[in-house]
């Protein structure tokens, strides 16, 4: 493939804001000159502008124009700023989910003191700041993507427009994209059309084209069946506004996919700049959603395509809630919503994608340790090729964190423990039954379903105060991982949280390990 392309979408011109018009693309390529604040609204209002970042360029630089429009002659004192300030806030009026837009007309409107000179300096710095931002960041967001999914190369789920058009310059989520597909990681992208205007088939896929990664243009209503088929390995998305809480704003049909996706196990990301963040807004209820044209659903190409007179709901954005989604990835941090909020005590998986697999390769085998007792053999699962490096990367999406070590209990624990530790970066230490391993131990009685035994770890192999992750393969009566969790306190540091591919409801696990946070995959009666 060729390079990401990487020129501005829009940038400043002989007294002329230039923008690329996206309201003409695939078609058409063309250049807007836009020499008053009138014109720059429209711009925005009309979607030939648009995207969160692009937009609060083309607001500093409406507020340039603004301030050069009501200089004064040369030599008298400047007195336009009223006309300024009234002009920033029709400017800040065009886009009020977008909380970029609001932030880059006041940076531009703080220089207003110095001259029309200074404003249009800190519009340019902008532009200058958001091309290096994005660079940082796309390069964050891959290598998150190629550390929770490393086998292959990839097939991305995308929404909306994202690149250089909707961000000024690099572009947020399809700038990582394209950042992936030159280190050659990515083997399509499903384009999501993005109704009603279509910004994903007409101008995502216009930049991929460009740049010469594979692409399909799909239908936004089959997205859910493409996951469900297997054919999306993660969704990545922008973000026009972000809560404390991670709750985000983006194009409609972005909540849609989310629920989706974390149905099927898919990671789902948001990759936006810092400044998407909003620190007065403490959840997504504050987000002001606007309603756009109804047209734009009535008609197609021109064409009336609905009743005459018909009524329309059509909401520019929808809030997708922090806990559906994977990973929030800024150029200065990753946040995980899921396991920064704190959890509940307990958490089960149901029948989610995870479960299903799990559950079809386990076979039962009755009678076995003893008479009248049945042993669920994972063998299958652990011969599944891929399976248990899936299994790690959902255990390692859904814990909360941080993890300092992994503690894995003999002997199947092992398996999950080594694949967590491989996906994580985390050290693993073995808990092992008595006489097994050497040195001075910590020892503890370990209840198990048919019977009783000892376990042990070694001391020092723990670290007071470390937060560990305790690790099995299945929680029948609990009392193997009751037993991990009391060698962790005995070795001074503290249970995390307990962890288990499978939990047999009906034999008291869940309530032997009360005083834990849990985590299970898949749940069947014992």
């Amino acid at each position: 493939m060729t390079a990401p392309p990487t020129a501005a979408s829009l940038g400043w011109e002989d007294g002329a804001l230039i923008a690329v018009d996206q309201r003409t693309l695939p078609h058409v390529c063309r250049t807007l000159r836009l020499t008053t604040v009138d014109q720059v609204v429209d711009a925005v209002r009309t979607l030939a502008i648009r995207g969160a970042p692009a937009i609060a360029l083309a607001g500093a630089f409406g507020v340039a124009l603004s301030a050069a429009a009501h200089a004064s002659p040369a030599g008298e004192a400047w007195a336009g700023g009223e006309r300024v300030r009234a002009d920033a806030e029709r400017l800040v009026s065009t886009g009020p989910t977008a909380v970029h837009l609001a932030r880059g007309v006041r940076r531009a409107l703080g220089r207003l003191g110095e001259g029309p000179g200074a404003v249009l300096a800190e519009a340019q710095s902008m532009l200058d700041e958001y091309a290096a931002t994005n660079r940082m960041l796309t390069r964050r967001a891959a290598d998150l993507v190629e550390s929770l999914l490393p086998e292959r190369p990839l097939r991305i789920l995308t929404h909306s427009d994202t690149g250089r058009f909707a961000t000024g310059t690099v572009g947020t989520a399809l700038g990582a994209v394209l950042e992936l597909a030159a280190r050659r990681r990515v083997a399509e992208v499903l384009v999501g059309e993005t109704r009603p205007l279509l910004q994903g088939s007409r101008l995502t896929a216009w930049e991929l084209g460009e740049a010469g990664v594979p692409y399909r243009v799909v239908a936004d209503a089959a997205a859910p069946a493409l996951m469900s088929r297997g054919m999306v390995d993660c969704v990545l998305v922008g973000a026009d506004r972000i809560a404390v809480n991670g709750d985000t704003a983006n194009r409609t049909g972005t909540y849609g996919l989310a629920v989706v996706a974390a149905h099927h196990d898919i990671p789902f990301l948001v990759v936006a700049p810092e400044c998407t963040w909003d620190p007065g807004l403490p959840d997504g209820a504050g987000i002001v959603v606007e309603d756009r044209d109804a047209q734009e659903v009535t008609h197609f190409g021109g064409t009336l395509v609905a009743p005459p007179g018909a009524a329309v709901h059509n909401p520019a954005f929808d809030v997708t809630p922090a806990p559906l989604i994977t990973a929030l990835v800024s150029e200065n941090a990753t946040h995980w919503p899921r396991r920064d909020k704190p959890p509940a005590r307990h958490t089960a998986r149901g029948k989610g994608a995870a479960a299903r697999d799990i559950e079809a390769l386990l076979t039962i085998v009755p009678d076995h340790p003893l008479p009248g007792l049945a042993v669920r053999d994972m063998v299958r699962l652990y011969a599944e090729p891929g399976m248990l490096g899936r299994l790690a990367a959902r255990v390692a999406r859904e814990c909360h964190g941080p993890i300092d070590r992994i503690l894995a209990v003999e002997a199947r624990g092992f398996l999950l423990g080594a694949a967590l530790a491989a996906r994580t970066g985390s050290p693993l230490t073995l808990a092992r039954r008595a006489g097994r391993l050497p040195g001075p131990v910590h020892e503890t009685p370990n209840a198990l379903t048919y019977g009783t035994s000892r376990l042990q770890v070694q001391k020092g192999a723990l670290i007071p105060g470390e937060r560990v992750l305790c690790v099995d393969d299945v929680l029948a009566t609990g009392g193997t991982l009751l037993a991990a969790a009391r060698l962790v306190a005995m070795s001074g540091a503290r249970v995390q949280q307990c962890v288990a591919l499978v939990e047999l409801r009906g034999l008291g696990g869940r309530e032997r390990l009360a005083g834990h946070p849990l985590l299970t995959l898949c749940e069947l009666t014992a």
